[in-house]
């Protein structure tokens, strides 16, 4: 019996697959495509936090050497200033969802996750100690928890009875990457009935573009001929479209589901939320629940956890999450050229002229300015740790170093050897260090230096030190479990 199976091997799937094999956890995939190459740039690249995210594991340099950096978020017609946020990533990074799926594998398949293609996952029943799936070829599994990350038509989260809630869809868009026999052209078009656009790829040969349709399109995957039309209505020509490398039909509809967690299964990624991609949240959602689900499920199943961990993880994403997709609907609203629209597009980028909500813009759409709610306290509490830079006993190390392996880290900054936290030496990772020069958070501006700060694997802040060690037993044993009963 696997400890974890995951339905899906998209970015969510992927990543969350990398930190259970972190914790040493058992976790296979399971995949319906036959193959990791069927989405084209569906997803074109993802922004700071997520770019962050890889870089506390090690892996970012593989993500930066294919893709592209750029300084492209903005909402309405205002630009906003991502690189003057305090990150060592204060870009967004270009990159195709099937490069980023490759990239992920790699790492993953050097974690030896087995991912199984071709099987198609078409229920489940649990019980207390278990989960059976059952697959489309008559077979059956048996795994200790089920996670599903196959996207917004979740098997999964139908077969777990999760209500799946939100704006019900009013446009709908055809994206593409075709061949032409027609010069096209580049860039993007408004009109009263939404966006368009389109870009020559790098073979020269092939274009990638986005149509809204006329009207509101079916729910299946379209055809040539669906392309064909909707082209037709806006460019009066379809280019003598022909050998399509993949299609797909998107819509503004915007979903989350209800609970994040039905017993021993749990849902991630599009599986958990659906929303346009306008803004290119997709991806970064997706793998900020891996990372935040991961070393919860990996420490129950080790024991060192209750189930209750388990809960924290719709707790704190769901309301992250929730903000994001207001935001994203926010901005679908103004991809119309009409003049209402045109006037609110105006409107806002005249109120982005002043820096406050610009940086408070900026600080969601990169994702750098997410906390969990962990309670009063100092303003890094729940928020993610700074890559600073530190002198330790073992040479100059960055903060992100030192949670390449996915384990709690506690940073001692104050006078070594000063907190007590043997109970919790066997699963937490101590390091004295020191750390000169300001401390600045996204949005919250400069903060006070703390004397310790404990940091989650996810990155996150559960505690921080002000010369005391007042709050550290509870926070560990809140996150680690209990204290050992030897200690050292």
């Amino acid at each position: 019996m696997n400890e974890v199976t995951i339905v899906g091997s998209g970015p969510t799937g992927l990543m969350l697959a990398g930190e259970l094999a972190l914790a040493g956890i058992e976790v296979e995939i399971l995949e319906r495509r036959s193959t990791s190459n069927l989405l084209g740039t569906r997803a074109r690249g993802f922004h700071s936090r997520t770019i962050e995210i890889f870089d506390q594991r090690g892996i970012v340099d593989r993500f930066l050497a294919e893709g592209q950096t750029a300084q492209v978020l903005g909402f309405a017609n205002a630009r906003l200033e991502v690189d003057k946020l305090p990150s060592r990533h204060p870009y967004t990074l270009g990159l195709g969802q099937s490069h980023i799926e490759q990239i992920l594998l790699g790492w993953v398949e050097e974690l030896d996750v087995p991912v199984r293609r071709g099987v198609e996952v078409t229920g489940f029943a649990q019980d207390d100690a278990g989960v059976d799936v059952h697959l489309a070829d008559g077979e059956a599994l048996r795994t200790a928890y089920l996670v599903g990350a196959d996207g917004g038509r979740s098997v999964v989260r139908t077969t777990a009875g999760i209500d799946f809630v939100g704006a019900e869809a009013t446009r709908s868009h055809l994206i593409a990457e075709v061949e032409v026999t027609e010069e096209t052209p580049t860039g993007i078009r408004l009109d009263e009935v939404g966006i368009h656009a389109m870009n020559v790829m790098e073979d020269g040969k092939t274009v990638g573009m986005v149509v809204t349709e006329q009207q509101l399109g079916s729910g299946v995957d379209p055809s040539l001929a669906d392309l064909s039309e909707a082209l037709k209505a806006v460019y009066d020509t379809d280019f003598g479209i022909h050998d399509p490398r993949w299609m797909s039909r998107f819509t503004d509809a915007t979903r989350q589901a209800t609970a994040y967690r039905r017993g021993r299964v749990l849902i991630a990624g599009d599986a958990a939320h659906v929303h346009p991609p306008t803004g290119g949240q997709g991806i970064g959602l997706g793998v900020q629940d891996a990372v935040n689900l991961g070393w919860k499920l990996a420490q129950v199943i080790r024991g060192v956890s209750p189930d209750g961990l388990l809960d924290t993880y719709q707790a704190e994403r769901h309301p992250a999450t929730a903000r994001v997709l207001k935001n994203v609907m926010a901005q679908a609203m103004l991809q119309r050229g009409d003049a209402r629209t045109d006037a609110m597009r105006d409107t806002i980028t005249d109120l982005l002229s002043f820096e406050g909500p610009r940086a408070q813009l900026a600080g969601l759409l990169s994702g750098l300015d997410v906390r969990y709610d962990l309670g009063e306290g100092h303003p890094l509490l729940g928020r993610r740790m700074p890559d600073l830079e530190l002198s330790t006993t073992e040479g100059p190390q960055r903060v992100f170093d030192l949670l390449h392996d996915a384990r709690p880290l506690l940073l001692d900054l104050g006078e070594p050897g000063s907190i007590d936290f043997a109970p919790w030496s066997d699963r937490v990772r101590h390091v004295d260090a020191e750390r000169t020069g300001p401390w600045e958070l996204p949005v919250v501006g400069a903060v006070t230096a703390p004397t310790a700060v404990l940091i989650r694997p996810d990155g996150h802040v559960a505690w921080v030190g002000d010369g005391t060690q007042t709050g550290l037993r509870e926070a560990l044993t809140t996150w680690f479990g209990q204290p050992a009963d030897d200690v050292a």
